[in-house]
């Protein structure tokens, strides 16, 4: 296998999944490391770099929380997590650490490839097509850089995930448009299903960011019934 596809790491005390899950990703053409818990997980993910991390949250020791937000503290290493289906508060405190996207136990190792794949083509390919790219959009002191996958406001650049810059770059190039949660799951994430709860947790995240006051957000704002309008600072972003 010579792993072409990419180097996923499978970080799962469960020796079942961990077989399982790197057997499908091994068959769709990728290198898979495994590891048993966290620590291991982590020394690992120095060693040896992976392009993306499957991340099971109810690990021994230090929890798949806690290895998610050091993953997320060491660089921007896509991650999805596996989580139970009543760890909803997890699943969504793991989304706001930085965490791409989850896949919920029981699951398909079909639809995890599936999702692994998506998450990975975003990260990679993000800045070579899409629409728009190579642009820079100023609206106000926040600038986006979308071939540099790159956000400054007021001179800071801000330290977004593989998501959050990319709804930010959508939302900006929509600017006075109101989107409902199912239609941003579709055209960010590129999920035709899923939780919509995502892209609630994606949108306080970036209220946090770039937002004088997120509890009254002036750029992302709610469309009540509706979804999330981008209003911009000074006008159309241009």
């Amino acid at each position: 296998m010579t792993g072409a596809a990419g180097h996923v790491l499978v970080i799962d005390d469960d020796p079942t999944v961990r077989d399982v899950v790197g057997r499908y990703l091994a068959r769709a053409g990728y290198q898979v490391s495994v590891s048993p818990d966290g620590e291991h997980g982590l020394r690992a993910a120095v060693s040896h770099p992976p392009d993306l991390v499957v991340l099971d949250l109810m690990l021994p020791g230090r929890s798949g929380l806690e290895i998610c937000a050091e993953l997320r503290a060491r660089g921007s290493t896509p991650v999805i997590m596996l989580t139970a289906l009543g760890e909803e508060e997890d699943r969504v405190v793991g989304l706001e650490l930085g965490a791409d996207d989850y896949v919920t136990k029981p699951f398909s190792p079909r639809e995890l490839v599936l999702r692994v794949g998506s998450v990975l083509r975003r990260s990679r390919d993000a800045a070579a097509r899409p629409d728009g790219a190579g642009q820079t959009l100023v609206d106000g002191d926040l600038v986006i850089e979308t071939s540099a996958r790159r956000a400054v406001l007021a001179g800071h650049e801000l330290a977004l995930t593989t998501r959050e810059f990319d709804l930010l770059a959508f939302l900006i190039r929509h600017p006075g448009r109101a989107f409902g949660r199912p239609e941003l799951l579709e055209r960010v994430w590129g999920w035709s299903f899923g939780d919509q709860s995502t892209v609630t947790v994606h949108v306080r995240r970036l209220r946090e960011k770039v937002e004088a006051d997120p509890t009254a957000p002036r750029r992302i704002t709610t469309v009540w019934g509706v979804g999330y309008r981008y209003d911009p600072a000074t006008g159309e972003p241009r």
